[in-house]
């Protein structure tokens, strides 16, 4: 993923789920739903604990809490609940990428926030294809 004009660099504050994450830069706080994924809930009010969903959080949760992460819009910059959408980088990782390749997400492309669509289909194909993660353990709810 190259950087574009409009890419910010924040510290992640908080991770809420596999696919959602709080963060801070200069006084300023936000809340970001990553584009692209769609990891299993672990705190949706009216739905259970999704298979794999925990793992999914604590891999985001190893992946980027406390750390200086890179955030790039698409189309459209915030969604219903007016969360930020972003890719994230980490230490040049796209991280989107990386959350469906080792299984932890299944695609979730809403255009026109599709810039990076192609790739990300192929990081899920990947994970199918060697059952990783969800894959493997959710075998009987995908």
């Amino acid at each position: 993923m190259s950087p574009s004009r409009g890419d910010t660099t924040w510290t992640v504050t908080e991770v809420i789920d596999g696919d959602t994450i709080a963060v801070t830069r200069e006084g300023e706080s936000d809340t970001v739903r990553l584009l692209g994924v769609d990891t299993p809930e672990t705190k949706h009010p009216d739905r259970p604990v999704g298979c794999f969903g925990p793992e999914a959080a604590a891999f985001t949760a190893s992946r980027l809490a406390g750390r200086e992460v890179v955030l790039e819009t698409d189309v459209e910059v915030r969604d219903l609940y007016d969360r930020r959408l972003a890719y994230v980088t980490v230490d040049g990782e796209h991280f989107n990428e990386t959350l469906l390749r080792e299984g932890y997400a299944t695609l979730l492309v809403i255009p026109p926030n599709d810039r990076y669509g192609r790739s990300l289909l192929r990081a899920e194909l990947d994970a199918r294809s060697a059952q990783r993660g969800l894959w493997s353990a959710c075998a009987s709810t995908q």
